[in-house]
């Protein structure tokens, strides 16, 4: 499981970057498109739309199942990676490269400390 240390993750295997001008990049983890299989269609959310930290909305379907991503923090979605409506499986071979999904402008910024660290995230992936 290759879990980056520049990023921050949610129990609900969703990764987030570092603010950039209050904007994180947000993703699945190594290990949740490991659990999922072959990604085969994403749904993403609509830029502008308004989000609470833990809801859902995106969908990430698989050979095996389908999975809802939730977001790590509250805020509104300025862009999504349009690039995987054609290429779905970019989640499989990059999730933190060309594999992220959205990005979203954050409300809080101090809510960015709620979010796991890489090692205290890989206890609660191997405990799944």
């Amino acid at each position: 499981m290759h879990t980056p240390d520049t990023l921050l993750y949610a129990r609900s295997h969703e990764w987030a970057s570092a603010p950039e001008d209050g904007v994180v990049t947000v993703g699945i983890s190594d290990f949740a498109q490991e659990q999922l299989g072959d990604v085969v269609f994403v749904e993403l959310p609509e830029v502008g739309r308004q989000v609470g930290a833990g809801e859902a909305l995106a969908v990430v379907e698989s050979v095996k199942t389908a999975s809802d991503i939730y977001a790590p923090l509250a805020g509104e979605v300025v862009a999504v990676n349009e690039g995987l409506e054609d290429a779905p499986e970019a989640i499989n071979g990059a999730p933190y490269e060309d594999g992220w999904l959205f990005k979203l402008r954050v409300d809080d910024p101090e809510a960015w400390s709620s979010l796991l660290d890489a090692a205290g995230y890989e206890a609660v992936a191997e405990a799944e």
